[in-house]
């Protein structure tokens, strides 16, 4: 999942060529991606991960980075089983 993130940052929502991206790198705060290009992540994340964000999940401390981005999914999949 790691990789499909970064190569989706990479090759669509970047607002500059890049050629790494690190895993604490801070998205918007770096303006690696803007405030449109965040909610088209959201989206592609809820596809590619199979889970569906809530309004009230789209925070910051959520998908800051890609490591706050690949918690937040390991805790929603856990979450998702625990409940099925």
């Amino acid at each position: 999942m790691k990789n499909k993130i970064i190569d989706y940052i990479k090759s669509d929502l970047a607002t500059e060529t890049v050629e790494e991206i690190g895993l604490n790198e801070d998205l918007l705060g770096s303006g690696l991606v803007d405030s449109v290009g965040m909610v088209q992540l959201v989206l592609f994340i809820e596809n590619e991960g199979e889970i569906k964000v809530a309004p009230e999940e789209m925070t910051i401390e959520n998908f800051m980075t890609i490591s706050h981005i690949l918690e937040y999914i390991k805790r929603k999949r856990d979450t998702e089983t625990k409940q099925s």
